[in-house]
């Protein structure tokens, strides 16, 4: 008889492809889809009486897969429980054993952060029992979230709108959204002046103000007026000194979740939930041309920086032949160590290629154009990330006219190192290594002034938030898990709490609402600190350093006094309606703004009198090059943004690019906004037209 192969269980059909490809016949690799067990979705679920005794069920449309599972287990001597290598990994693997009849201490929990033939050989070679601290950390989670979910939800309902949800890192994060709204609408900009020096040296010398004791640069206007003055009579300088020291700029490191998010949104323009659909497909592995079906990153989920060994050695080798040995960054004077953040799961790696000589040139033709820039930017920050620093000689010219002190500030790169492969986005003003040579010059050098401007400025409010920088936030404040921020942006999206334009979240009346009765009410929910904090007893839970049901009585506690507290407090919440400049078609009253369970649609404001209802749409103040009609936004099926005429479909003119009020000054048609990096241009829709210019 032949002996029965032992069975793997992954979470996706994908990922099960990918290891049955390497592993062959030797065993049989079945995917369970996820979650198989969860807490009831139409009840609560959770006995609050019995220590928060979560109840839990097959998960609807499940059952035929767990019997399936079920039949194939007991067929088998050896069950492998290979899910994600994180806490709810840990838990689906748990929920697969209890429903398979594995007790966690006899269960083969296998784990591996890439899905290569080694890797998951040597991951079954350490099989070990489910670790309940990690399942635990992970249950406080989910029923923590279920009982700030349907207990606070329903009182939304009936307080302000049905279909609301709140959570306890959801709620904290609109919070930042709403603060930053409040700070930039309160905020009063401040005039200052810069001056700007030019002496005739060859070439010239321009150098910035700096006060005549090396004070900040920022001047009234009647300072300003004194400086030029006094330069303008003088008509010399003298420099002063001039400093040169040789600066070393490194590598950033691997990506984690949260920086792959960042740097994803910044240099290719995806939103968190994409960047994190295509980082998963890269993951679960996609067909290579003359591989196979291969999994091309390690697990996406992580917050470490640490790099196996194997990897070093492997980006080694491709940066001494392709490079030379100069820009391997052994050679080089060693980085400062960084400390890892408390809570960081150690046993994770950062974001990398699963091979380093899988050079994206060659997967050409086997990804897709976002899978392959999403691949190119993981291994080029990768293997980056181990080449030599950047050496440049950093400049400081000082200047003095009359008195006054200028500053000029140059740089010469003497090794471009880690830069030649690729070079982290930066904020403007933030690369000093780009400044660019300045003039021979030396100390007690006289110049004649060629010119002495003044420039007028006005302070700014701090930026709203694009989901780059939201996550860059959540993630220094400790709120959530890497696992988490794509979700809880997606989720303020889809209740209409935010809205996104030009790549900026702001907050809707409905989220400012939500937010200051949360406040006013439930100030723990949206309290950053106290979030953070909750996130921290999660890691103790995992830690085996206190008890998962303990952190739900500290919680609930108070929280259950506050909620009734608020039910009785508070006042049905009268949203006003927003009123349109649409026209209703059947008695000609404006048509309001109303939420239904689909999301937002057009209604009579003549209601209950006239029932009429429209689709929203959203018009951008552009209009159709080809039939005049206004230009709308509209969602493609994977949700991306576009712009199309509204007659659509008799007129089926499209755009990628968001149209605007501006009228072609060549053509008369609708002007709309291109960027191209960090570059913004107006474009004629107008198909044959070309003109185009620099956005203001």
């Amino acid at each position: 008889m032949a002996k029965p192969k032992p069975l793997i269980i992954v979470e996706s059909p994908a990922k099960a492809k990918t290891i049955s490809r390497f592993l062959g016949n030797r065993y049989q690799v079945k995917a369970s889809m996820g979650h198989v067990r969860d807490l009831p979705k139409s009840q609560f679920g959770v006995d609050v009486e019995k220590g928060f005794e979560p109840r839990y069920i097959t998960i609807r449309g499940k059952g035929s897969l767990v019997k399936e599972l079920r039949d194939a287990a007991k067929k088998t001597d050896r069950v492998y429980l290979a899910t994600d290598p994180d806490r709810e990994g840990e838990a689906i693997a748990w929920h697969l054993g209890e429903a398979l009849g594995i007790k966690p201490d006899e269960a083969r929990r296998i784990e591996f952060h890439e899905i290569t033939k080694d890797a998951v050989t040597e991951a079954i070679r350490h099989a070990r029992p489910v670790n309940m601290h990690l399942v635990d950390a992970q249950q406080a989670r989910r029923v923590l979230d279920r009982v700030v979910g349907y207990q606070l939800s329903p009182l939304l309902w009936r307080k302000v709108r049905p279909g609301l949800s709140a959570g306890r890192v959801q709620s904290a994060a609109l919070k930042l959204i709403v603060d930053r709204e409040r700070e930039i609408e309160a905020f009063n900009p401040e005039e200052y002046f810069t001056i700007q020096l030019t002496v005739q040296s060859e070439p010239a010398l321009l150098a910035e103000y700096a006060g005549p004791l090396g004070e900040k640069g920022r001047v009234s206007q009647e300072e300003a007026q004194d400086v030029v003055k006094a330069v303008q009579s003088s008509c010399q300088a003298q420099v002063m000194a001039v400093k040169t020291r040789e600066r070393r700029r490194f590598p950033a490191n691997p990506f984690t979740t949260s920086t792959l998010q960042q740097e994803a949104s910044r240099r290719l323009g995806f939103s968190v939930k994409r960047t994190m659909s295509l980082a998963q497909q890269l993951y679960e592995g996609l067909e290579v041309a003359g591989e196979g079906t291969v999994g091309l990153v390690t697990y996406i989920r992580t917050d470490s920086t640490r790099v196996a060994e194997v990897a070093v050695d492997e980006a080694r080798t491709y940066i001494e032949t392709t490079f030379g040995s100069s820009y391997w960054k052994g050679l080089a004077a060693p980085k400062r160590p960084e400390k890892e953040k408390p809570g960081v799961q150690g046993a994770h790696e950062a974001i990398r290629p699963t091979a380093v000589m899988r050079h994206p040139d060659a997967l050409k033709g086997s990804l897709t154009r976002d899978q392959l820039r999403l691949y190119r930017l993981i291994w080029e920050r990768f293997v980056a990330s181990q080449m030599a620093p950047m050496v440049y000689d950093a400049t400081t010219i000082e200047v003095q006219s009359a008195g006054h002190t200028f500053r000029a500030h140059g740089a010469v790169v003497k090794f471009p190192g880690f830069t030649t492969l690729y070079q982290e986005t930066r904020e403007e003003g933030e690369d000093e290594a780009s400044r660019g040579p300045l003039p021979l010059v030396s100390e007690g050098d006289q110049f004649r002034v060629a010119a002495v401007e003044p420039s007028q400025h006005f302070t700014e409010p701090p930026p709203r938030f694009s989901e780059a920088s939201l996550v860059k936030t959540l993630e220094e404040l400790g709120v959530g898990r890497p696992s988490t921020y794509a979700p809880i942006i997606d989720t303020l999206l889809q209740r209409d709490y935010v809205r996104r334009d030009q790549k900026r979240l702001f907050p809707t009346e409905l989220g400012v609402v939500v937010v200051d009765l949360l406040q006013t009410y439930f100030p723990e929910i949206v309290d950053i600190s106290f979030t953070a904090a909750i996130e921290d007893q999660l890691d103790r839970v995992e830690d085996a350093e206190t008890e998962w049901r303990r952190v739900l009585t500290d919680f609930y506690r108070p929280f259950s006094e506050e909620l009734a507290r608020a039910d009785e407090d508070i006042e049905k919440v009268e949203l006003a309606s927003e009123v349109t400049d649409e026209v209703c078609n059947v008695c000609g009253k404006p048509m309001v703004v109303k939420y239904g369970r689909f999301g937002k649609f057009l209604a009579c404001s003549g209601y209950p009198e006239c029932t009429n209802t429209q689709p929203l749409v959203e018009k951008t103040g552009g209009l159709c090059p080809k039939c005049g009609a206004d230009l709308v936004v509209r969602r493609s099926k994977r949700g991306r943004t576009f712009y199309g005429c509204r007659a659509y479909p008799n007129c089926d003119f499209v755009t990628w690019w968001r149209p605007t009020e501006k009228a072609c000054p060549r053509c008369g048609a609708s002007m709309a906004l291109r960027r191209k990096g960090r570059q913004d241009t107006l474009v004629c829709l107008k198909e044959g037209c070309g003109f185009e210019e620099e956005a203001q």
